[in-house]
């Protein structure tokens, strides 16, 4: 059971757009809106894989890249979460992911100055004879989030980290290096707040 109709559009949806042909998503998939798919771009076969009773709500964004790749295990929860995705993201279950959190596994812009300042006159959509956008200099790097993951409200996973199975990102907190499993963690930048037991 599903609420994706045969044509790929939503029950009820206040938008006629369709989920992508390379999106997957196994039983009980319950999407609020394909509008969670305004900046998708993604060109590979399989660009997201959803598992089965995964629930994406109000908001939620999947900011997929040509060459990007999201997977979200089974009933994990999107409550208005941005995801911007341009190699890899994976989501364990049971994740419960709040408002407000954005998952990014790249820096999408160089971080050098006059890089930059090219970067940003190649992407002026109205700019007569723009630069190529310096790819070359933006970096990425996975992230993989483990199982029963609870991400709170407003919180930030940066590229290349990993989080453990059972932990804890608090509300608002900015998460730049890996997490152990069974962790809650707080803070700017994210620190070691207290140990879960499993």
């Amino acid at each position: 059971m599903t609420n994706v109709l045969p044509d790929r559009r939503i029950e009820h949806d206040w938008t006629n757009r369709q989920i992508p042909p390379n999106v997957t998503w196994g039983d009980g998939f319950y999407c609020e809106s394909a509008q969670s798919f305004l900046h998708f771009k993604g060109k590979r076969e399989l660009a997201v894989e959803f598992g089965n009773h995964v629930s994406v709500y109000a908001a939620s964004q999947l900011a997929v890249g040509p060459q990007g790749h999201v997977k979200i295990g089974d009933f994990t929860l999107l409550v208005g979460a941005l995801l911007t995705c341009e190699s890899e993201i994976e989501i364990g279950s049971h994740c419960l992911i709040s408002w407000g959190t954005g998952i990014a596994d790249s820096d999408f812009h160089p971080v050098a100055a006059a890089q930059r300042r090219i970067d940003a006159e190649a992407l002026a959509p109205f700019y007569e004879g723009k630069p190529e956008r310096p790819i070359e200099a933006v970096k990425s790097r996975p992230i993989k989030i483990g199982n029963n993951v609870w991400i709170g409200m407003n919180a930030i996973v940066l590229k290349g980290v990993t989080i453990g199975d059972n932990s804890v990102i608090a509300a608002g907190a900015v998460v730049t290096k890996d997490v152990p499993p069974n962790t809650v963690v707080a803070g700017n930048p994210a620190r070691f707040a207290k140990r879960l037991s499993s």
